[in-house]
């Protein structure tokens, strides 16, 4: 199935028209309703006025026709209130509360700051500086689950690649990398004071 012009046409009018996913498909026909949903996204078609009204009332079935039950009295509407003044509170800080989550940094940007020679033990960045020049130097592709995937260098430049010696029985990484990575506690709990 290919989308012609004709077709993509047809899907904006039906989409416009507030008509689901399901039944564009169905009147195209030879498409899913997933492949209707990623042509309407592919469009830019997603925001469409009547969305809110439409999917909800094609998401509930009607409801089934039940016995007429007795009007209750109607109860008079209660008085309203004089609209009383909004309160508005005021914070400390305009800033909004830090994420949780860590600030991805786009490529070509300077790394932060990666663990100093200080807060690595002596023997494990000596383990590393000999262990790196032995390396494979692997690319993605190349690594396997045998192979050690410590990353060396900046990934947005042509100068990074793979550890790619043999790993440590049940680790991701060599047992040069292991020493880095995996820190026992105390060492840990030492750097912080």
């Amino acid at each position: 199935m290919s989308w012609t012009d004709e077709r993509v046409e047809l899907l904006k009018k039906m989409w416009g028209e507030g008509q689901s996913a399901s039944q564009i498909a169905k009147e195209l026909g030879g498409v899913t309703r997933n492949a209707v949903i990623g042509k309407v996204h592919r469009l830019g078609l997603s925001n469409r006025a009547g969305a809110a009204g439409a999917t909800k009332a094609e998401a509930k079935p009607a409801p089934k026709a039940e016995a007429p039950k007795p009007k209750a009295a109607a109860k008079p509407a209660p008085a309203q209130k004089p609209a009383e003044p909004e309160v508005v509170m005021e914070t400390k800080s305009a800033t909004p509360p830090p994420s949780p989550r860590k600030q991805i940094i786009p490529a070509g940007q300077p790394l932060p700051p990666q663990p100093s020679a200080n807060e690595i033990s002596p023997e494990a960045l000596a383990k590393v500086n000999a262990i790196e020049k032995k390396a494979k130097k692997l690319t993605l592709m190349e690594l396997t689950e045998r192979t050690c995937k410590w990353p060396v260098g900046d990934p947005a430049t042509p100068n990074f690649w793979f550890c790619g010696l043999p790993v440590q029985q049940g680790k991701p990484y060599c047992e040069a990398h292991v020493g880095v990575a995996f820190q026992p506690m105390s060492s840990r709990r030492d750097r912080r004071r």
